[in-house]
């Protein structure tokens, strides 16, 4: 075998291990991100289902004052919010996310419009936020010359002019 052999064979394994490594790197990430979803969708179905409990008894306080239309509207709320909070905690990661996937094939003009609506929200969380950081800059340095990006300008002291003294008396006149 040639030396150039040699490393073409080096060069070859360097990356079947580095191709290995990626994949074992990317699978430990699949699986935490799998686990963060199974973890956090079972939170908030047990926060949702908690809001439906709480419909429920609204409910039942709309049908003792004898508001009988509320009441349905209530339940029917409370249904709907069951089905969602029983759908976050009963199924895991890949069913959530399998119907994620097909949700978005089925209406991208809806996807399409939840991501302007959330990049709209973060931008002005993000605008209103800025302006709690640049006020606190303003604070603590002050602004030169009314802008915030003008260099600081040392400024000098003015010196008072200096001026000959008096005469302490009278300067002689000739005489005539």
């Amino acid at each position: 075998m040639t030396d150039v052999e040699q490393a073409q064979a080096k060069a070859q394994e360097v990356a079947g291990e580095a191709q290995e490594k990626a994949k074992e790197a990317a699978a430990k990430a699949e699986e935490g991100i799998r686990g963060q979803i199974d973890q956090r969708s079972t939170q908030a179905g047990e926060r949702v289902s908690a809001t439906a409990r709480d419909l429920r008894s609204v409910s039942e306080e709309l049908r003792k004052q004898g508001k009988e239309a509320p009441a349905k509207l209530a339940d029917k709320a409370a249904d709907r919010t069951e089905k969602v909070g029983s759908y976050l905690t009963d199924n895991g990661s890949a069913r959530i996310l399998r119907d994620l996937e097909d949700f978005g094939r089925q209406r991208p003009w809806a996807v399409l419009a939840g991501g302007l609506v959330l990049g709209a929200a973060a931008a002005r969380f993000l605008r209103a936020s800025a302006r709690g950081r640049y006020q606190d800059r303003a604070v603590s340095r002050p602004q030169t010359l009314g802008t915030e990006s003008a260099p600081a300008v040392p400024q000098r002291p003015v010196e008072p002019a200096i001026s000959s003294p008096a005469p302490a008396t009278p300067a002689p006149t000739a005489a005539p």
